[in-house]
């Protein structure tokens, strides 16, 4: 399990200050990026590899996860 006690976590600018529905990352921990929900910030974390983040990134940017509606 990861240490994510230096963690700071930043939303996306785009995220409204209602303080909403919402996801934080951290992206200043060694060798990883953990991602958390806003409203449960006590709660658990995802965390990945550089790696992955950069791939999943790259998988939103090409639309590899947009939805057929």
């Amino acid at each position: 399990m990861a240490d994510l006690t230096g963690a700071i976590w930043h939303k996306s600018k785009r995220s409204g200050g209602n303080g909403g529905d919402c996801v934080e990352v951290a992206v200043n921990l060694p060798g990883i990026v953990a991602v958390r929900d806003s409203k449960h910030r006590d709660g658990a974390a995802l965390v990945f590899t550089h790696a992955e983040w950069d791939a999943f990134l790259g998988g939103v940017r090409d639309g590899e996860f947009d939805l057929d509606l």
